[in-house]
């Protein structure tokens, strides 16, 4: 069995100062290939040098590039020509983390909107994919999705938490659904579990999106309280019970979906040689 997980904050402290030994850990548990998550230029370009310095087959390792709309207000008129310099190294496979947070307001949301039509104009630009993120933004963000979808490759929306119509809105688009521990959560992700099965089989993809959002279901739990790629399984385990769905069948077609979405190789089964 393979595992693909799309969203790793492989720089995020807590992970970067064991990166080595977390990889060795998602790869003895089936997760074979992993997309570092960035989030503004300089973790995005952080993300490009853990790939190159951490994968040396080049096979394993990808990373996404973009802004997030926590760090929105940073974008400026060289904010483009810079990500658009990051989106064509070869590790980068999409343009994010991207999108709108109404739920925070860390920045403005006037900013958002601005630094998130320019980025999906640069996945136009490029056609790459486009990894998103989206807080009680549903709707303003199906609205300016609406102005660009039929011109972009494909788009997912990542750790996705809504309510059905938000979800129905977002298929409607042929958006991907990225789906986290949050649906293992039985204090706020229950209402996740019906919609599950609303989700089609070609448009589902599994992310732990460390060290966030740990498996409230994973046993034993880590002392540490942190995420990380190799509870990626407890995410498909989840998944799998409420979709009536048998683990190894969701394993091979979230893994197929995500190597479509994100252009990644095939590789053989089991861990990678040592270097």
């Amino acid at each position: 069995m393979q595992l693909i997980d799309i969203a790793v904050n492989l720089t995020h402290p807590s992970l970067a100062v064991q990166a080595e030994a977390l990889l060795e850990r998602a790869y003895a548990a089936d997760v074979c290939q992993m997309v570092l998550t960035g989030t503004s230029l300089n973790e995005s370009e952080a993300s490009l040098t853990l790939c190159r310095q951490l994968d040396d087959s080049g096979q394993r390792l990808f990373s996404t590039a973009g802004v997030h709309p926590h760090a929105a207000s940073t974008w400026d008129a060289s904010s483009g020509n810079t990500l658009k310099a990051l989106l064509q190294e070869a590790q980068v496979r999409a343009v994010g983390e991207c999108g709108l947070d109404f739920d925070r307001d860390f920045s403005p949301r006037p900013a958002q909107e601005k630094a998130l039509e320019e980025q999906l104009a640069l996945a136009v630009e490029l056609q790459m994919p486009v990894f998103l993120h989206e807080r009680e933004a549903s709707q303003r963000m199906l609205e300016i999705l609406r102005d660009y979808r039929d011109r972009l490759p494909a788009a997912v929306i990542h750790c996705f938490t809504g309510e059905r119509r938000a979800l129905y809105a977002y298929l409607d688009l042929d958006l991907h659904i990225g789906i986290t521990g949050w649906v293992c959560d039985e204090r706020r992700g229950t209402h996740l579990h019906p919609l599950l099965r609303d989700i089609p089989d070609e448009r589902l993809m599994l992310e732990t999106d460390a060290p966030f959002l740990l498996p409230r279901t994973l046993r034993p739990k880590p002392k540490s309280g942190r995420n990380e790629p190799a509870f990626l399984g407890e995410v498909l385990r989840e998944v799998a019970l409420h979709r009536g769905q048998p683990e190894d069948s969701l394993a091979a077609q979230t893994t197929r979906n995500a190597r479509l979405f994100f252009g990644l190789p095939v590789i053989l089964d089991g861990p990678p040689p040592e270097s």
